[in-house]
């Protein structure tokens, strides 16, 4: 029988397999890797003509104006004093991970830190997020609802207002939730957890 501090006590490291790594530049260059004795060696292919990664810079300042005190929108535009002036923002419900909230002095804030994966229980934060929206509304404020790129946390979260606030079912809420904001798509896990909900 094989013991594991064994093992570990007969390993050397010229068992490894020898490992090569094909590497494309955000400029398209594409690169092999290989590693060897602690050093790595990098070979240009001659395959140099594919596509780089394009890095998109461009703000998306696009505010879905779901209902007259709700939005719902990108960081980018949770980032602009000059847009949320216009749309009268008050309120920001912030629902991405690791965003910050710019303007404390002027606008009330919450943030609800929620990962934008299919197994996060969006369900157990519409509470929270749902008696915020309310609080806006009932000071006759704007709130403005993000997360990263405003297109499924938030998305998410104001679908679930709407299904909550109005009895709406979650495919016509979400059909508006669409047509405020045309890029919002909440992930699968979401869609079918709000499917599934019960206001």
């Amino acid at each position: 029988m094989h013991s594991l501090s064994g093992e570990i006590q007969g390993f050397s490291k010229s068992r490894l397999r020898k490992q090569c790594s094909r590497v494309t530049t955000v400029t398209g260059r594409k690169l092999l890797e290989r590693s060897t004795d602690g050093s790595t060696q990098v070979e240009e292919l001659e395959d140099a003509n594919g596509c780089g990664f394009v890095e998109d810079k461009s703000l998306d300042l696009q505010v879905g104006v779901v209902r007259p005190f709700l939005l719902l929108a990108s960081q980018d535009v949770a980032h602009d004093m000059d847009i949320l002036q216009r749309y009268q923002v008050s309120h920001v419900l912030n629902v991405a991970y690791g965003v910050a909230n710019l303007f404390p002095h002027q606008l009330l804030y919450k943030t609800v830190q929620i990962l934008d994966l299919p197994d996060t229980e969006i369900t157990s934060y519409l509470k929270e997020c749902g008696a915020f929206i309310d609080q806006a509304r009932a000071q006759d404020g704007v709130v403005l609802v993000h997360c990263n790129a405003g297109v499924s946390r938030s998305a998410a979260i104001v679908t679930a207002y709407l299904m909550r606030s109005e009895g709406l079912a979650f495919d016509e809420a979400y059909r508006q939730v669409k047509l405020a904001r045309p890029s919002s798509r909440p992930n699968p896990g979401f869609q079918h957890q709000l499917q599934n909900f019960k206001p």
